[in-house]
């Protein structure tokens, strides 16, 4: 049944993806361009596990600590129609929960990668601009759980998720101003994850050559997964950004 929901699944984006590639044809850059970005996101939030077969609805939700985190990424966009342009995001989150036990220690820390692998058609691209496309996004990591009694265990994270993927956004004309909202969303085989951002960006360098805009934003990423390494793990992330946008 697993690998029959993984193959329907693949079908139905890769169908999904010829179907935007005909709606993008018109639409697509007119010239080659990069797109870099840099971020340090504030993240919050909080982290449950429950056995597998128990609730974990019911599980209690450990806060975490704010911690800064670095997030970047790295667009390219072409001319060429019906091929896809290309995005990778990568986030790196290292964060404690708040309790401490009796050693002083924080119970658990959470030290996880997250990868987007992202293929989007611009639908729009004008003043407005909207992106349509598919994702996979790569988790990998682990929960330390510090006991007195035996030291240090993990809990491994390791999963591919496909996703869908969106991104509007517009900019006022002659100011340097533009605002921009992107979602990733999937719901497979017990992986529900959603991570969406909303941000501004003012550009104080446009020229033939490059242009370098500031942002903020925010951004919330939640992530509920089965079956890791017994465990079904929920991680609900979410806090403010700023960063640098260059466009080469």
């Amino acid at each position: 049944m697993k690998s029959y929901k993984q193959i329907n699944t693949a079908l139905l984006m890769s169908g999904a993806l010829s179907g935007l590639a005909l709606l993008s044809t018109t639409a697509q850059a007119d010239m080659l361009g990069v797109y870099g970005s840099v971020d340090y996101w504030n993240l919050q939030g909080e982290y449950n596990k429950a056995p597998q077969d128990a609730s974990l609805r019911s599980a209690d939700s450990l806060s975490l600590d704010d911690k800064g985190q670095a997030q970047v990424s790295l667009a390219f966009e072409h001319p060429v129609p019906l091929i896809p342009n290309g995005k990778i995001r990568y986030t790196g989150i290292d964060v404690d929960t708040e309790e401490q036990n009796l050693a002083g220690n924080a119970p658990y820390n959470i030290d996880l990668d997250s990868t987007d692998f992202i293929l989007y058609y611009e639908i729009l691209d004008n003043i407005v601009s909207v992106d349509v496309g598919v994702a996979a996004k790569q988790l990998e990591g682990d929960v330390t759980l510090n006991t007195l009694a035996d030291g240090a265990e993990k809990i491994k994270i390791s999963e591919t998720a496909p996703m869908l993927y969106a991104s509007a956004g517009g900019k006022l004309p002659f100011t340097g101003l533009s605002a921009k909202a992107e979602v990733l969303a999937t719901n497979y085989d017990d992986t529900q994850i959603t991570d969406a951002s909303a941000e501004i960006k003012y550009n104080f360098v446009e020229n033939l050559l490059i242009d370098l805009g500031a942002k903020v934003g925010y951004r919330i990423l939640n992530i509920e997964l089965d079956d890791q390494d017994g465990f079904d793990t929920k991680f609900d992330f979410d806090g403010p950004y700023i960063g640098l946008e260059a466009h080469f």
